[in-house]
């Protein structure tokens, strides 16, 4: 469909931006984040003139006359207590940040590191998790690498000269600086200027993460570390080492290579790790690490033949369970009485199927047992509150134990094997 059919195209513009191009991006930015940005446009207000919103996008941008409008200041809670400030463009400004994007994207992507994950078409956390594991075995020692507040402290005229090494094409550069020189309103409705950093929460932002850090630090370790292994994930890194010797010395190279680009190592969340698992038999105070929000520690498992033994492997980390209890708590399902059973299963499903998805190779089962028991104690609650001909819990138990018999996968942790 052409998204412009209404729109007289006028076609003398001096920049090679197109109508395809935009409304290329605008399918693109519709897959991702829903919030609407400083102006308070949703994408169903944006919708209700789609032609003629996304001709105004087009008509500026390729005209050269396209100036983006501040980012708002979100704050979201992370799983350690502390807060994640991200800047959320306006949905038009991420149609033309998608724009940018999506054409540079073709130029560089193939340059990166194969040891780059984030923001990648055809690569993931699912991939950069599993060689993370896969390198754990291999190798005894980790360096779990914080870069502090990465995409507040880039600086701008060091991004803009990694990225002119990469395009010399003046529209791309005109734009880029023009975001990363957009003000911030925050959340008291100030407006403040920024002299450093790209927005976390912009379409353009992992991207130039990426071009920077490859230079920064991916093409740098490979050259520096003979055979060193690496996941990096943006600004997530974990560094794989054979010795604790080699970790400290490798930690102490990087912190200087950090400090070149302006950029330093968090000094409370960089830790080297020892992985520790059956013929590993050195003492030291640090076995675990989180990556991707996963967490990677030892734990008796169980061989082919019956046997346990002492491995290092991935489980779902305490904060993981907390986050998803807090949101089954608000959801109070034991007093959804107006919901059937479909319906109950339905308002969760969303939540729970992106969470299984996500950790269902890392160790569900080694730490999720009790978790689902307790949401099932939830289900018994429902169906007593619900039916009067189920006030005792045997006769609530025998009814969801009924439900699951016919429909064994109507809620989602029941599909995994966390039945009644």
């Amino acid at each position: 469909m052409n998204l412009f059919s209404k729109i007289e195209v006028i076609k003398s513009k001096s920049q090679p931006v197109t109508e395809t191009m935009v409304a290329t991006a605008y399918k693109s930015v519709k897959k991702g984040g829903k919030s609407s940005g400083i102006d308070g446009v949703s994408f169903t207000d944006f919708e209700k003139n789609l032609s003629g919103n996304l001709y105004k996008i087009w008509s500026r941008m390729a005209s050269g006359s396209y100036f983006p409008p501040p980012v708002k200041e979100l704050e979201i809670p992370k799983t350690d207590g502390s807060k994640r400030t991200l800047g959320i463009p306006t949905i038009g400004d991420r149609i033309a940040q998608s724009v940018v994007k999506e054409h540079l994207e073709r130029a560089v992507d193939s340059k990166f590191e194969e040891n780059s994950y984030g923001y990648r078409k055809g690569k993931s956390a699912q991939t950069a998790l599993q060689r993370c594991k896969e390198n754990c075995w291999k190798y005894a020692w980790v360096i779990d690498l914080d870069i502090k507040g990465f995409f507040d402290n880039i600086d701008r005229d060091l991004l803009m000269e990694t990225v002119k090494e990469h395009t010399d094409e003046k529209w791309v550069l005109m734009y880029i600086e023009r975001w990363l020189k957009a003000p911030i309103v925050k959340r008291d409705g100030t407006k403040a200027n920024r002299d450093k950093g790209t927005p976390q929460g912009g379409v353009i932002s992992p991207l130039l993460a990426n071009i920077f850090l490859d230079k920064v630090f991916d093409k740098w370790l490979l050259q520096t570390i003979n055979e060193v292994k690496f996941e990096r994930y943006a600004d997530d890194i974990v560094i794989h080492c054979q010795n604790h010797n080699q970790a400290e010395s490798i930690l102490e190279k990087v912190k200087l290579r950090l400090q070149k680009f302006k950029l330093e190592v968090h000094p409370d969340k960089t830790r080297i790790v020892y992985c520790k698992q059956v013929n590993r038999n050195e003492e030291y105070g640090v076995n675990s690490f989180k990556f991707l929000g996963v967490q990677f520690q030892p734990l008796k498992l169980k061989n082919k033949q019956g046997k346990f033994f002492k491995g290092f492997t991935s489980v779902v980390p305490k904060s993981s369970f907390k986050k998803l209890g807090d949101y089954l708590k608000r959801m109070s399902l034991h007093r959804r009485t107006d919901r059937d059973i479909y319906q109950l299963a339905e308002l969760i499903k969303d939540r729970l199927t992106g969470w299984f998805n996500y950790f269902k190779k890392w160790g569900i089962h080694h730490a999720c047992g009790y978790f689902f028991y307790k949401l099932n104690q939830r289900l018994i609650k429902w169906a007593m509150n619900r039916h009067k001909r189920l006030k005792n819990k045997r006769k609530a138990i025998g009814f969801l134990r009924e439900n699951q018999r016919l429909n064994p996968y109507l809620f989602v942790h029941w599909e995994y094997g966390f039945r009644l």
